[in-house]
């Protein structure tokens, strides 16, 4: 079996990010996309798109963490954890992000970019540090 902590740093509770096989991911940030990117053929025009920060709040005054409150649509999401880059990984949504209506693109990367999340009409909540991705297997370099 894999010891995928040995390819990610910044893990914020590694007992539970490794109680099921793989290693969850958990969020630090989610962003809208406010102002279009640009793309071109030969990358002379790569433009990256504009973002702003979702606004979260605590549902009670006393708590440690923040929740967003996410409508239908796209969103960024931005991990509390980097890859160290000596391996590619594969990352996928948790099921629990999925059976709430919400799914990110399944990717192989060795750097952890913002990924988009798609969330259904119904909404989501989404609290911080909450495990939405896992890394499932890697590659070594």
């Amino acid at each position: 079996m894999t010891d995928f902590a040995e390819y990610v740093t910044d893990i914020v509770h590694e007992p539970t990010q490794t109680d099921s096989p793989g290693l969850d991911l958990t969020v630090a940030g989610v962003y809208e996309v406010v102002e279009p990117g640009r793309i071109d053929f030969g990358g002379g025009e790569l433009d990256p798109a504009g973002v702003t920060p979702h606004s979260s709040e605590k549902r009670d005054p006393a708590d440690d963490y923040e929740w967003w409150t996410l409508r239908g649509g796209q969103y960024l999401v931005e991990y509390n954890e980097s890859l160290t880059g000596a391996a590619t990984v594969t990352l996928q949504p948790r099921t629990e992000l999925l059976e709430r209506g919400a799914t990110h693109p399944t990717l192989h990367v060795d750097t952890l970019p913002r990924v988009p999340l798609s969330v259904g009409g119904a909404g989501l909540k989404l609290k911080e540090n909450a495990r939405v991705s896992t890394i499932v297997a890697a590659d070594k370099e």
